[in-house]
Order: C-alpha cells, then structure tokens, then sequence
C-alpha cells in the first residue's frame, strides 16, 4: 500500500510489544473484563475471574462514548482508580479507551494500553497526541473502514514516534442485522501480509451476541489472530452497557479451555510441518 513508510511489512519484521511480562505479538493475548467499570466490587470481582480463567490483561471503559447522551457514560477519574486498584490486586496489566487529547498524559498514570475505539479512529489529534506519549495503543477499525484508511490511521501514530501499536478488528457496517456488525475475519491473514503490527480480534463488538464469540473466537485464532479482546462481567443481566455481549465467568473460563486447546493443535501442526521441511 502507498504511504506506509512505518507500518508496511516491507520495513520491518514482526513488531513485539511489551506490556509487563507480556509479548503481545509473541505470545497469544486474551483481554478481558467489563465494558464499563461500574464500581469496585464488580471490577475486583470480574478481574479475579478472568485472571483464574487465564486472562492476559484486564479492560474496563472509564469513559463511554455512548450512542444515546443519556446512556451511562462512565465513572471517569473515579472508574480510572478503580481499574488501577484492580490491576495492582491481580497482577493484570489494563486497557482502557482515551477519547480526548486532553485526557492522554493523565490517563498514562493510571493504564498501560491506551484504546482508540472504533469512532475515534480517524480521530487524527488524538492519534497524534497518543503517537507522543509512547505508551502501547489499541488501535480499533472504524466501522466503515477499509484496510488501508486503518493502517494510515496507524501510521499517524506511529509518525510521531511511538511504535507500539496493536490492531484490533472488531467488525464492520454491513447490510446484515443480526449481529451488531459483521466480523471481517480475512482482515486479520489480510494484515499479516501488509503489515508487522499485532492485531488481536473483538468477537463481542462484532457480533453483539453472547452465543457467537465463542466461535468467532475460535475462528480468530485459526486465522492467525495474535490476541483476543472479550466483554466479561460478574451478573451481565445488571451490566449497565453491552449486556447483551458480556460473557459470564463461568462462560469465559470454558471458551479460553477451547482456545488453549485449539492453540496446542495449531502448534503442533506447525512443528511437524516445520519439521517435515528441514
């Protein structure tokens, strides 16, 4: 693609980035944790379940860009203490969507992924202002985006110097109505051709409906997907934003057993493959 100078497959090999002990790019990432942080009990309570489940890392929106303005819109400064005591009890590493300028050097203090959602994704102040405080980004596909307006998107930040970009497909505005969007899952092989950046795949913003990420997630893994990023909540009945798409703990911990699973096939098959080669 033209105007890559940074993000094409062409400059450089695979990017890894650290966040902790974690290698995103290197090892298989699973982020999970509520669409909002409603107060402490529920985010304490839903990061310990995802962590025993196997969590790599812990999301929680302190910030809400809502559809409707009289939707819950976050707990802001508050929701952002929250998810700090949360990751400091459990250990996990936190991703959490910055939605002004003004708000990114703060932000810093208190995450470790900053998260340009899907309607800020062309958002180029922020872009730029993120591509300067040199902390990991998620980068999120707009919803109306082709492939090559998203990794411009990356470009902006990573022309400001930050190289930590992860890519995250999380479906895109079709004609179909029964999911909330539709899960463009050849984008992911499609960037492993384009690009050395990560990218991770959103099952629940895509498909809106609890009973299909866990084959969507499957599916991203047998894609070639270096993570996932899933909407968990202790008692989604009373979650307060994207009810519909929270798993449950209990429904967390079965899919990741079937992802590991799936993962140490797909391994195998490569190492005999590998083998067979030499």
């Amino acid at each position: 693609m033209k105007n890559l100078k940074l993000a094409s497959l062409k400059t450089k090999t695979k990017t890894i980035i650290s966040v902790g002990d974690i290698h995103i790019g290197k090892d298989f990432i699973v982020i999970a944790g509520p669409c909002s942080v409603e107060n402490e009990y529920i985010m304490l309570k839903t990061a310990f379940a995802v962590k025993k489940a196997g969590a790599s890392m812990l999301r929680g929106g302190a910030f809400k860009p809502r559809t409707s303005p009289y939707s819950f819109q976050g707990l802001g400064l508050k929701g952002l203490k929250i998810l700090k005591k949360a990751s400091l009890e459990t250990g996990l590493p936190v991703v959490s969507e910055v939605l002004d300028t003004r708000d990114v050097t703060w932000m810093c203090e208190y995450i470790d992924v900053l998260q340009v959602g899907a309607r800020n994704m062309q958002n180029f102040s922020l872009l730029k202002e993120i591509g300067r405080a040199k902390k990991p980004v998620l980068l999120k596909r707009g919803m109306y985006s082709t492939l090559s307006e998203w990794l411009n998107c990356a470009e902006y930040i990573l022309s400001e110097g930050n190289p930590h970009v992860i890519l995250c497909e999380r479906g895109i505005r079709t004609i179909e109505s029964y999911t909330r969007n539709t899960l463009d899952l050849s984008a992911v092989p499609a960037l492993n051709e384009l690009t050395h950046l990560p990218v991770i795949v959103d099952p629940a913003h895509a498909t809106g409906k609890v009973s299909l990420i866990p084959p969507m997630c499957l599916a991203a893994v047998a894609a070639g997907a270096d993570g996932l990023i899933v909407e968990v909540h202790s008692d989604p009945e009373k979650a307060l934003s994207d009810r519909e798409q929270s798993m449950t703990p209990v429904q967390f911990a079965f899919m990741t057993q079937k992802i590991r699973i799936l993962r140490d096939f797909l391994d195998s098959l490569e190492e005999k493959h590998s083998g067979a080669a030499a």
